[in-house]
């Protein structure tokens, strides 16, 4: 076949498969398939036709020449197009600015609150930290004063015969003597 009898590029049947179309691009089938139109994409492309048919003053050119002859100012119906988007664009922005500050006051962050819960356990480690030290200072002040009395009861026995017999460190430590 030569290139000027090849159709026009464009969805043709498939020849593999008839339930579908594929595209014919002028010189060669290609890898592009769909489905066939619906109905309602037949009757649009229907539609589109006669209106492109009927309406030919709706070229891009053709658009202006037919306001010039109205007397409509394009310019001017481009800056109050271009004015009215940007206060609704305005508007959208100050509307989602006020949502945005309503949800931030009223979320708190997860990190906030983790933080919070963490300085609560340290702070609760801490002093449970400080009264196992008083206890454990306190616990070591009566063993020396337990031991100092010891050593003392000690030193006064050393004249004594009887006073290394009567008593023994361990025991007098904890307050409980031989009797």
């Amino acid at each position: 076949m030569r290139r000027a009898d090849a159709p026009r590029a464009g969805w043709y049947p498939d020849p593999e498969s008839r339930t579908n179309l594929r595209w014919w691009d002028g010189l060669d089938w290609t890898d592009v398939r769909r489905a066939p139109p619906s109905d309602a994409e037949t009757l649009a492309a229907k539609e589109n036709a006669q209106f492109r048919a009927a309406a030919p003053d709706f070229a891009p050119g053709a658009s202006r020449a037919a306001a010039a002859a109205q007397g409509i100012d394009s310019v001017q119906l481009i800056e109050q197009a271009r004015a009215a988007s940007r206060s609704e664009v305005q508007r959208a922005t100050e509307v989602f600015n006020q949502r945005a500050q309503a949800a931030r006051h009223n979320l708190t962050p997860l990190i906030t609150e983790y933080t919070s819960k963490a300085k609560r356990w340290v702070r609760t480690a801490i002093k449970l930290m400080v009264v196992a030290f008083v206890i454990w200072l306190a616990v070591q002040i009566v063993q020396q004063v337990s031991l100092w009395s010891w050593i003392i009861e000690r030193i006064e026995d050393i004249g004594n015969e009887s006073g290394m017999a009567a008593s023994t460190w361990p025991s007098s430590l904890f307050g409980v003597g031989r009797a």
